[in-house]
Formats: structure tokens, sequence, C-alpha cells
């Protein structure tokens, strides 16, 4: 059996810092109807560099998720 090439690790080690992987996870465990475990998990792997370069616009993204969901709230 061949090895893995330790400088294709690099490569990809390498891309993964600069351009970033971001995985968003939302699991439900429910039992006979009963919710028994809620996971919701956001993981990102950047680099500093990488991360700075995003962060505005994730902001961006996030205000307008929380605003959109303030206008579509029925009022009391």
């Amino acid at each position: 059996m061949a090895q893995p090439d330790s400088s294709s690790l690099a490569e990809v080690l390498d891309r993964v810092l600069d351009k970033g992987v971001v995985v968003d996870v939302f699991a439900r465990v429910s039992l006979v109807g009963i919710e028994i475990v809620t996971v919701e998990a956001r993981v990102v792997a950047a680099s500093v560099d990488t991360f700075l370069h995003y962060a505005e616009e994730i902001a961006k993204i996030e205000q307008a998720e929380l605003t959109a969901g303030v206008e579509a709230a029925p009022e009391a």
C-alpha cells in the first residue's frame, strides 16, 4: 500500500487555509415525538488572514438574516 504524499497533504492544507472551509450542521434526535438532543454547529477552518478578509461579509449576511427574521415575525 502506498503512503500518502506529504507534499500533496501540504498542498491541501495550504488550500484549505487559503480559501477556508465552513461546515454547518443541524441535527435533531427525537424519540416518540419528544426531542432528546439538538445540535447546531458551525465550524470554520481558515487562516486568520482569510477569516479577516471575509469577516465583514459574513457579518452582513448574519445581520440580513436577523433583520429578515424580525420583519417576518407577526406583530402582537
